[in-house]
């Protein structure tokens, strides 16, 4: 029977991983009796950021392997140019591994440096592990099809070094091609959707959505007073928040909020929580603090949104708690559609705010008289490679989907990005949706 120590390096890693998420399901129970809730949902959040570095671990040695052990036989393995390499790519790894630590103990009005070189360095990881693992896989198809000659050959050696070096270098131009995209401004996307029952008084009403800007480590004040100018120069009868606004707690990064006080929509500003508000285990202080910039929280609630022609003419606007709560057993918190939509007849045009896509399928099963529903969530998969797993993992990826006869989906790929200062296959989004009486 082969010992813990006979294990190689990356099993040591699976096993710490494993044995980190095991103390994460013993300690629950534990935690939830002898700490309050701010306290324990911090150590939820430390014990996440440990288990996703032991994850890590694995593929770091195989990043280092890669990288640096295979060359450490080759002539040029005694040179500066070498060691300056090994620790460039040390420090690399260094910084990945250290970005999900900034969520709990950098966060600021704007970012730090550290922080975005953190992030910027996890998204590369991810690019770089998603190519020496694709490359590899390629590379040993090519050797079963082919099959392997008696001598190695140094054609087989120099095939084998080139698969790093191909690997490092497209990591390299997809990562500036992802700072660069992120940098950006959001796009502006106009959306035109027919709303049944919607008031012929209503229709060209408009909607500005906005959704995950994970106010955090990598977005702060700046980012956010760019966003609400662009909303202010759509002048948008209503506005909604989806979701996802926050990766902290309101008194650390109440500063940097303080621009959604310039959001003057007619009709009003409204907020759902989605699964990061739940993370801060502040919703709370949240919603008094939306609530002080003239936000409204539809904490499964709704209001009635009256033309601005016809006090006779109205629809319902709804909105859920993220189903997260009901993981996180927030206490006072949960999805509850019936509460949401109470008051809310098919007899009028029924929208609901509902953050990721999951819960607005869910929220159709129960009441297919729902005519549009606004989610977010999915960032588009924010980067290459993580848009297939975004879009396997959920029933409605991003963009407009029509369920049934009278139901449209929207969802926003996002309004900024969390965490990694990236985007990939996907555009950070400010939604104008015109309603359309049909």
């Amino acid at each position: 029977m082969i010992s813990f120590k006979q294990l190689p390096l990356e099993a040591k890693a699976a096993v710490a991983a494993g044995m980190v998420f095991f103390s994460m399901i013993l300690s629950r129970s534990y935690l939830a009796e002898k700490l309050d809730l701010r306290m324990r949902h911090w150590v939820l959040r430390l014990q996440m950021a440990l288990f996703a570095n032991t994850l890590m671990l694995m593929g770091s040695l195989h990043v280092w392997k890669s990288t640096v052990t295979m060359f450490t036989r080759s002539s040029a393995a005694s040179s500066l140019c070498f060691m300056l390499w090994k620790i460039a790519v040390f420090m690399f790894l260094a910084l990945a591994h250290s970005s999900f630590f900034t969520l709990l103990f950098l966060v600021a009005e704007e970012p730090y440096f550290f922080s975005l070189a953190a992030y910027t360095c996890l998204g590369a990881y991810i690019i770089l592990i998603f190519f020496l693992f694709t490359l590899g896989s390629v590379e040993q198809a090519y050797k079963f099809l082919v099959g392997r000659s008696g001598k190695a050959g140094a054609g087989n050696k120099n095939r084998t070094a080139m698969k790093p070096v191909l690997a490092v270098m497209l990591t390299l131009v997809l990562t500036v091609v992802g700072l660069l995209n992120a940098s950006q401004p959001p796009t502006v996307n106009s959306v035109e959707i027919p709303v049944h029952k919607l008031p012929s008084t209503m229709t060209n009403l408009k909607v500005v959505l906005l959704s995950d800007i994970h106010l955090g480590p990598t977005v702060g004040k700046t980012k956010l007073a760019m966003i609400v100018r662009m909303v202010k120069a759509l002048k948008p009868d209503i506005t909604v928040i989806v979701g996802d606004l926050t990766d902290a707690e309101a008194e650390i990064i109440r500063p940097a909020v303080e621009p959604l006080g310039e959001l003057d929509s007619p009709l009003g500003t409204y907020f759902v929580t989605g699964n990061h508000e739940y993370y801060t285990s502040d919703v709370s202080n949240w919603f008094e603090l939306l609530k002080s910039f003239n936000i409204q929280p539809l904490h499964n609630e709704n209001v009635k949104i009256v033309s601005p022609k016809s006090t006779d003419d109205w629809f319902c606007l709804a909105g859920v708690d993220d189903i997260e709560a009901d993981v996180l057993r927030y206490s006072g918190h949960g999805m509850d559609l019936k509460k949401a939509l109470r008051g809310c007849s098919s007899e009028h045009a029924i929208v609901l705010l509902a953050h990721q896509p999951i819960a607005a399928k869910w929220a159709l099963q129960e009441r297919p008289d729902i005519n549009l529903i606004l989610s977010g969530h999915t960032h588009g998969g924010q980067i290459f490679p993580l848009n297939a797993g975004a879009y396997l993992l959920n029933p409605f990826f991003v963009g407009l989907y029509k369920v049934g006869q009278n139901t449209f989906v929207y969802v926003s790929p996002g309004t900024m990005y969390f965490g990694i200062p990236m985007r990939l296959g996907s555009r950070a989004e400010i939604t104008e949706i015109i309603l359309r009486s049909a």
